[in-house]
């Protein structure tokens, strides 16, 4: 099967983000850099579940942010897309908040499971790939919904 440009660019940034993920994973192994091998109550873990769910949340949330303000500044879309029919930059933004909500329900099932049953020797990587794989993604994704809102401004102009 021949990927087109854009499922190869989808492919690289894939391979990307596992690399960096792996790099991490392995220096957080050997290093122990947040000496979390001595972290063996259940609130620590917590604490560590917390702390690794506050950027992707901030994600959600800066998502959920560009639309609502995109629809206050648009007469059309002001009242949402379920009682009109949306602008095409409205229905990119959804699909963006859309792609961003289903990342945090993943994460959140995953990360609340890693912390809670993680081994003590394995368990801050959460935390450092949670950084990492949150700003590779997202500054990823939101680099290509620029470029179509970009491609789709110069169309309507």
């Amino acid at each position: 099967m021949q990927l087109s440009k854009k499922q190869a660019g989808v492919f690289k940034g894939m391979a990307l983000a596992m690399l960096i993920s792996i790099i991490v994973i392995s220096l957080a192994i050997f290093l122990d850099p947040f000496h979390y091998s001595t972290i063996d109550q259940l609130s620590q873990k917590l604490t560590v579940l917390g702390l690794s769910l506050i950027l992707p949340t901030l994600f959600l949330l800066v998502s959920i942010g560009r639309l609502a303000k995109f629809r206050f500044f648009s007469p059309e879309d002001i009242d949402g897309s379920g009682l009109t029919s949306a602008t095409s930059e409205a229905t990119v933004l959804q699909s963006l908040l859309q792609n961003t909500l289903e990342q945090i329900v993943i994460t959140y099932g995953v990360y609340t499971a890693w912390c809670l049953l993680m081994l003590k020797r394995l368990g801050y990587q959460l935390y450092l790939c949670v950084q990492c794989y949150s700003l590779l993604g997202v500054y990823s994704f939101l680099e290509v919904i620029a470029k179509v809102l970009q491609q789709e401004r110069l169309v309507l102009h």
